[in-house]
């Protein structure tokens, strides 16, 4: 018998299409320091954590400084977010049909907790994962593996039972790290940049429960 799979999701890029409500947050944050933030500086640090963009954008800032920018960049990006949040195309029935197949499913995203919930009620997707992994939970952020070892380890499967779905090259890599396969989806990167995937495809409708079963 083939066993099924726990799907492990990042969620910005992979659920939810929140790309430009991101983007729009981080150029505000830049306006208000004075700087001017193009999408080329941006795209890079998508599925990066707060402090590792915030190094990325703008340098070396003083902690608390940091503290405050990525503050409120979240509470910018939830206000921006909210009423216009939509599940990428096959994202929502993908979830449905591996819950409705019995395969354990969780969030890994190195977004706050606060935004995860957000967006998982936007969706009308609250109930549908049976554990989270935060930025707020996680001293290390991808590539490092801690984020989906925490996931497994809430949805208490061992990591060689978990299919990792990512959009960024640094989550691809924290996936394999994690002794997990990684299935990739070209949202935010192209296929060359995902080339570490087990799987990489253009839509998520192009996966199907079966994919996620294990020999």
């Amino acid at each position: 018998m083939r066993r099924g799979a726990a799907a492990i999701w990042d969620m910005d890029g992979v659920l939810v299409d929140s790309t430009e409500a991101h983007f729009e947050a981080w150029r505000r944050m830049a306006a208000a320091r004075g700087e001017t933030l193009t999408r080329e500086r941006f795209l890079p640090t998508f599925g990066m954590n707060n402090p590792d963009a915030i190094r990325v954008l703008f340098g070396a800032v003083p902690e608390a400084d940091a503290r405050a920018i990525a503050t409120d960049k979240e509470i910018e990006f939830r206000r921006l977010l909210r009423g216009r949040a939509a599940a990428l195309p096959g994202a929502d029935a993908l979830v449905r049909a591996l819950r409705a197949a019995g395969h354990p499913l969780a969030i890994a995203s190195s977004a706050p907790r606060e935004n995860i919930r957000a967006v998982l009620e936007e969706l009308g997707l609250a109930d549908a994962f049976g554990a989270t992994a935060s930025g707020d939970d996680i001293r290390h952020g991808k590539p490092d593996p801690e984020i989906f070892l925490l996931a497994a380890e809430r949805l208490g499967v061992p990591r060689r039972d978990c299919i990792v779905l990512e959009d960024a090259d640094v989550g691809v890599l924290a996936a394999k790290r994690a002794g997990m396969r990684a299935f990739a989806i070209t949202t935010t990167r192209p296929r060359e940049g995902l080339a570490g995937a087990d799987r990489i495809v253009d839509r998520l409708d192009e996966l199907a429960v079966e994919d996620f079963l294990l020999d």
